[in-house]
């Protein structure tokens, strides 16, 4: 971790675009309940403008690639996209829901030396899995390709997002990772739609079921750490970027829009008009989004959680304002320390819903 932490500021100080998530397409086989992605949206790179692109990340210093969707398995053209990418030396990370992953697919993935694949499991039981990305068998398909892949030697990681629906199912996910040597990770968050509706946020889990995910040392390790109260906020936190988007990462759309992050729909440039590297470099968005610091933020740079908070500017752009708080944030710097943010005290963002404060005197 400490290398990876080293070599992320050294990307950060030089401006080199460490890591590119590209979404494949918008498509998808399956229809997830929180998904904020556009299935109908029809718009890809071809094969030609992915091996173009590839080339140009290259030559800007990315290293770290992932490749993602909607769903990546219904292009036809996967394969030659990742040997393209693999010839550039990529380190390169699949995300997809594994339906259609057949052995072949498993053998080809094995040889190019795909570092991972990340398959999205909601629940170990079939009817809570289906339900959520509505069709039908669509467990037992994934559970199958996983095992494949695994048999392969192929790193698998099972990825499991919090939500309304599966909130009580997560520790049956782990074992299911377990039982196929899998890597687990969960994410409590739902984004809202990148086209701005946020009625699936209603598929939030509420303060008591996050606080027991944040009481659960096989997903936080150290609980007593992770609970304490925030560290006094110095002019060294003042003086950080919020996040790493767009200092060295970014996201491609399958129009070829580049943004600082997929969840941070602000549009720095398309790579149909312009080369990557000149993006990246010269993009008037890219740059304002670059010269964010704790202290330019509107809220938040007087918040008591401003050197611990997980504050996505994405999200924070959703509701708004780029410079403005993170109502799922600001919930969950509460809900692990049982203090209010700055956000929350002014009315900015979302009030408790029900005191429940994880802190030394734990009460509901």
């Amino acid at each position: 971790m400490a290398l990876m932490e080293q070599l992320a500021a050294r990307a950060a100080a030089l401006g080199v675009p460490l890591g590119v998530h590209i979404d494949l397409t918008w498509r998808c086989n399956e229809r997830c309940i929180h998904c904020y992605l556009d299935h109908d949206d029809p718009a890809e790179l071809t094969l030609a403008e992915l091996r173009g692109l590839l080339d140009q990340m290259a030559d800007s210093g990315v290293f770290f690639l992932t490749l993602s969707g909607g769903e990546i398995f219904l292009r036809k053209d996967l394969r030659e996209i990742v040997a393209h990418a693999r010839s550039r030396a990529f380190d390169i990370k699949l995300k997809t829901n594994a339906i259609l992953i057949r052995e072949r697919d498993a053998e080809w993935i094995r040889d190019l030396g795909v570092h991972q694949v990340q398959v999205s499991i909601y629940s170990h039981r079939a009817e809570v899995h289906d339900a959520i990305t509505k069709v039908p068998g669509s467990l037992v398909r994934s559970v199958a390709a996983l095992r494949m892949l695994r048999e392969q030697g192929v790193r698998t990681v099972i990825a499991c997002v919090l939500m309304t629906g599966n909130a009580g199912d997560y520790p049956g996910v782990q074992a299911l990772a377990r039982e196929l040597g899998a890597e687990f990770t969960m994410d409590p968050t739902i984004t809202p739609h990148l086209n701005g509706d946020r009625s699936i946020l209603t598929l939030n889990v509420d303060q008591a079921r996050l606080g027991e995910v944040f009481r659960d040392s096989t997903l936080v390790g150290d609980v007593g750490k992770f609970l304490s109260p925030s560290a006094p906020v110095d002019d060294g936190v003042m003086e950080e970027t919020p996040c790493s988007a767009g200092h060295t990462s970014c996201y491609v759309s399958p129009h070829g829009d580049i943004y600082p992050c997929v969840q941070f729909p602000v549009v720095c440039g398309n790579v149909r008009e312009a080369a990557f590297e000149e993006i990246w470099r010269n993009s008037a968005r890219m740059r304002e989004v670059r010269a964010i610091q704790v202290k330019d933020l509107t809220t938040c740079s007087g918040c008591g959680h401003a050197g611990s908070c997980t504050r996505c500017p994405g999200l924070a752009y959703m509701e708004g304002n780029m410079y403005g708080p993170s109502s799922a944030d600001c919930e969950k710097s509460f809900v692990r320390t049982g203090v209010p943010s700055a956000a929350m005290l002014a009315g900015r963002a979302v009030a408790p819903r029900g005191l429940v404060q994880i802190s030394g005197a734990v009460g509901r």
